[in-house]
């Protein structure tokens, strides 16, 4: 399965912050939309960095609730794994679970063009092990 599939069923919405934004309106964001991570973009096209809650978690615990009123630039992951609509989900997911990241945000000729989660990339793992079942038994029942 490639990527493509999983936003052509999940969709291609993106939720973004600009890097000035402050903790405290990305914490809002991610409540607003209940996920789990917000991708940084001055434009929603190109990619500035990503903000997790792993990553707001890590930094209030470092630094304390100081950071609620700062940039979202200055907890920011910068170095942003990304995926094409042509990448296998498969390998994603290995790549996923080998550098412990739940969100790769995905470019379309450059362009964000929408953002996969582990989540979306188990359930189409599931998805494709029951069609395989369905086929299985079905040809066992002829």
């Amino acid at each position: 399965m490639l990527v493509k599939t999983i936003l052509r069923n999940k969709g291609s919405q993106v939720t973004t912050v600009p890097p000035e934004a402050t903790v405290r309106e990305l914490l809002a964001a991610l409540a607003e939309h209940n996920i789990g991570a917000v991708v940084v973009s001055s434009d929603g096209a190109t990619i500035t960095g990503i903000v997790s809650e792993r990553d707001i978690v890590r930094h209030l615990h470092d630094r304390g609730a100081d950071i609620l009123e700062l940039p979202v630039s200055s907890i920011m992951t910068s170095e942003v794994r990304t995926v094409s609509m042509a990448d296998n989900v498969d390998e994603l997911r290995k790549t996923m679970t080998t550098h412990r990241f739940r969100h790769a945000p995905v470019l379309d000729e450059g362009r964000l063009a929408g953002i996969v989660s582990i989540g979306d990339v188990v359930k189409s793992a599931i998805e494709e092990l029951e069609t395989e079942k369905a086929s299985l038994v079905d040809y066992l029942h002829r």
